[in-house]
């Protein structure tokens, strides 16, 4: 079965646009700057055989803030520069009790049932504890990257990052006798 990493967009693939601590997405593409060193990692990671697909809450949509069509306007560009194979967006409010919202893990579900992912294999990346809490529900194993955001801290990831480049070494590690890292 193919694997794959996971990613979250805004804070991973571009950079978050941070203020009074806190990550907020780019409101549309004159403040879209990929994340560093994003170029290279993705294309390791393709070369070593891994989808790559990118999973994103964006319930600015719900609330009125932002629009369905500048975040797809903002998707098409990172698919058209990036060796992307997908971006699921879930558009919903945490009110809407919906399946895809992370910290819930249904854009993943979605991902490995379209791609037919084996997900044991698989990692999720992301820079907040919703990021890594919907990869732990979907069986992946989890790389935080902290950026000492002002905010809730995730519950144990499987491995905590200052950089993508880190989460790329720790990715294509050799796997030890009997298991993990990209195994």
């Amino acid at each position: 079965m193919p694997k794959a990493v996971f990613f979250d967009r805004d804070g991973v693939i571009n950079k978050a646009v941070v203020r009074e601590g806190k990550p907020y997405p780019p409101s549309g593409l004159s403040e879209l700057v990929l994340a560093d060193e994003v170029r290279p990692v993705l294309q390791k990671l393709k070369e070593s055989g891994y989808l790559l697909i990118v999973v994103t809450n964006q319930p600015d949509v719900a609330r009125g803030s932002q629009t369905r069509e500048r975040v797809e306007e903002m998707n098409r560009f990172l698919l058209r520069e990036l060796p992307l194979d997908d971006i699921l967006t879930c558009y919903h409010d945490t009110e809407a009790h919906c399946q895809c919202r992370k910290p819930k893990p249904g854009l993943i579900l979605q991902g490995a049932q379209q791609y037919h992912l084996d997900l044991a294999a698989s990692f999720l990346i992301g820079d907040r504890w919703k990021d890594i809490e919907a990869g732990r529900r979907a069986g992946c194993r989890t790389i935080f990257i902290d950026y000492e955001y002002s905010e809730k801290q995730p519950d144990k990831p499987d491995y905590r990052v200052t950089t993508l480049m880190e989460a790329l070494s720790i990715i294509l590690k050799p796997p030890a006798r009997g298991g993990h890292p990209g195994a």
